[in-house]
């Protein structure tokens, strides 16, 4: 079965630059969180990024588990790790990659509200227009499925696993790297899944 799926895979600087945009724009907003809570793991670079633009120290992670693969997840998204920073008395900032379906966002604001915020707002780099929960600072509106830097071979690798027909396999990588990843990366990538899967 052939993914419909229709692939946007932003570079490092593009990812930079956007979220350089999202740290003015939180500035000019007023709102001035004392901790950043990245969701892991799409999440965490993002949130590592702002923490340096706008220079709040206080970096901690939610682990919330909902993506199964490429396009696919679990009914509901579930909480595996609770913020393990002190966020009682404090405004927080949730940074994720993308608001998709909003559901592990809603569940990680509600989290953290329980664990004593006084105030949550979240900021994702991308939205995708179906997405229950509308970050407060968001840079890029998209129905594709995006790939990340930092999830290249994992999307490749989740690519092996769906379709077992390597004519399916190429024409997804193909699309990929119509798409804008490197082709000498993907077939690096590609190699290295394949071998992984052969041992």
């Amino acid at each position: 079965m052939e993914s419909r799926a229709k692939f946007e895979v932003p570079t490092w600087n593009k990812i930079c630059n956007m979220l350089v945009n999202q740290a003015n724009k939180i500035r000019q907003s007023g709102f001035e969180p004392d901790v950043i809570v990245g969701i892991t793991r799409g999440g965490w670079i993002p949130a590592r990024v702002l923490s340096d633009l706008l220079e709040i120290p206080d970096l901690a992670t939610v682990r919330v588990e909902f993506y199964l693969g490429v396009a696919e997840t679990r009914n509901e998204p579930v909480l595996t790790q609770g913020v393990p920073a002190v966020v009682t008395g404090k405004k927080a900032l949730i940074v994720d990659d993308v608001a998709d379906t909003g559901k592990s966002l809603q569940l990680a604001r509600e989290h953290v509200l329980q664990q004593g915020a006084t105030e949550v707002r979240i900021a994702t780099v991308y939205r995708k227009p179906w997405s229950a929960i509308k970050p407060d600072y968001y840079e890029t509106e998209t129905s594709c499925w995006i790939v990340f830097p930092w999830e290249t071979k994992e999307t490749i690798k989740k690519i092996v696993e769906k379709h077992g027909n390597k004519n399916v396999i190429n024409r997804e990588i193909t699309n990929l790297v119509k798409a804008g990843l490197s082709k000498q990366l993907s077939r690096r990538l590609l190699k290295e899944v394949f071998e992984e899967k052969d041992c």
